[in-house]
């Protein structure tokens, strides 16, 4: 059988400890990075077909609703022009050619001819999938590095709290020169990440230097969230939420965040999305479902104009002045937060034209452990507006500007968008 997945996943997610990889200058907010993963959306009970069991013998098996319409693509001709094509390049390829990689190509050749969000997985890439970008969860240290692109040395850049990095005594600036047998500099940031990651309870030996002073710790390694959400009051009681993604792990740290800052007596909030490129669905349903009375969030359609709805309750309601902010790389579950808040009047949204990802993917998963998603809809703002290669214009739109001289590292007193935010706030 085949199973479906139905979530919102946010493309290529960065491991934590990988996070930092080109050098950023201080003018710049840790995470607005200037790359950016776009945006899938994924979304509940939809139409699919489900081709798996080829042969010779059985062409296909083929699961449809009784509305699908299908064309076989394996006829007889086609199967034969695959063989040819194959056996060619495995007598004349010059290095020895993977049965199992050409047979991995042809699945992924079938998603190539169609839009740049649909895809397929093998069974690897999908766990990775599953387990790094939509539950938010990874088996490490919980530290952050930054990786220097001349000398290749590598840095810690955060320590998170609660986190074995932490419990052991690794400290932001340190410097890490080998990790077990490995040295650091000696590989891609990518490389050295995947050995300071592993199997829960396992340790990793890492020999780092602190202002010279050699120091070498045994860290053990535990299933951890990703930090998607930091947090801050600024000055005016107004409260500060930054969210980097939207995965499952998102909804508990906006929770927490939200009930700190209303504990600290926070009168208006800014909500920053800038260069958020997306995440789960159910995850933005549930944030916004904290901030907005009961109503529509989304509604998407499939091809044949059938529709589903997304929508909040009237359990809780954030019933304070608020803004959003969102650039050209806020995408998404990103697009479908501001778009929520735009269209129901519920606060102001400043910065840039957003993405503009409007279209909708569904995640399926085979018998073999692979999977493939696909592009299966549209959505719509709740004004009925459909954001594909248009994004969400912002009420206040605002170029990013660095307040500060070459030598200031970031603040939100030198974020002229931020400023914006406080101003606006201050005068309602």
């Amino acid at each position: 059988m085949m199973s479906e997945k139905t979530e919102l996943d946010q493309g290529q997610f960065i491991p934590e400890e990988e996070r930092g990889k080109r050098k950023h200058s201080g003018r710049q907010r840790r995470g607005f990075a200037k790359g950016f993963f776009s945006g899938l959306i994924v979304a509940a009970a939809v139409v699919a077909v489900a081709v798996f069991g080829l042969s010779r013998s059985s062409l296909l098996r083929i699961y449809l609703f009784p509305s699908s319409s299908y064309e076989a693509v394996l006829d007889d001709e086609t199967i034969e022009k695959v063989e040819t094509l194959s056996a060619y390049i495995q007598s004349t390829y010059y290095e020895d050619v993977d049965v199992e990689e050409l047979r991995e190509g042809l699945y992924t050749g079938l998603f190539d001819s169609l839009d740049s969000y649909s895809r397929y997985y093998t069974e690897e890439e999908y766990q990775d999938l599953l387990e790094n970008t939509l539950e938010g969860t990874y088996c490490g240290i919980g530290a952050s590095l930054q990786q220097d692109e001349d000398t290749m040395t590598v840095t810690v850049v955060h320590v998170y709290d609660d986190s074995p990095a932490q419990e052991a005594g690794l400290q932001t600036g340190d410097v890490i020169s080998m990790v077990d047998d490995y040295e650091a500099s000696s590989m891609e940031l990518s490389e050295l990440v995947a050995f300071i990651r592993g199997e829960e309870n396992t340790t990793v030996h890492l020999v780092t230097y602190r202002n010279g002073e050699k120091m070498e710790y045994d860290i053990e390694r535990r299933n951890l969230a990703f930090p998607t959400v930091t947090d801050d009051m600024l000055d005016g009681s107004v409260g500060y939420i930054a969210v980097s993604e939207f995965t499952e792990a998102t909804t508990e740290q906006f929770t927490t965040a939200l009930t700190e800052l209303q504990g600290q007596g926070m009168e208006s909030l800014i909500v920053d999305l800038r260069s958020n490129p997306g995440g789960v669905l159910a995850t933005v349903c549930d944030i916004l479902d904290e901030v907005l009375p009961e109503g529509l969030i989304l509604y998407t359609e499939d091809r044949d104009g059938n529709r589903v709805e997304y929508t909040t309750t009237d359990d809780t309601c954030l019933d304070i002045p608020l803004v959003v902010l969102v650039n050209e790389n806020s995408a998404s579950a990103s697009e479908v937060f501001a778009g929520a808040i735009q269209d129901r009047d519920a606060g102001t949204i400043i910065g840039t034209t957003t993405y503009g990802k409007g279209v909708v993917q569904t995640v399926h998963t085979l018998p073999d452990g692979s999977a493939f998603k696909v592009t299966t809809h549209k959505y719509y703002t709740p004004g009925g507006t459909c954001i594909q290669g248009i994004g969400i214009t912002p009420d206040v739109e605002i170029e990013y500007e660095f307040l500060g001289g070459e030598d200031d590292s970031y603040s939100y007193d030198l974020d002229n968008q931020i400023q914006k935010a406080l101003e606006i706030l201050q005068a309602d």
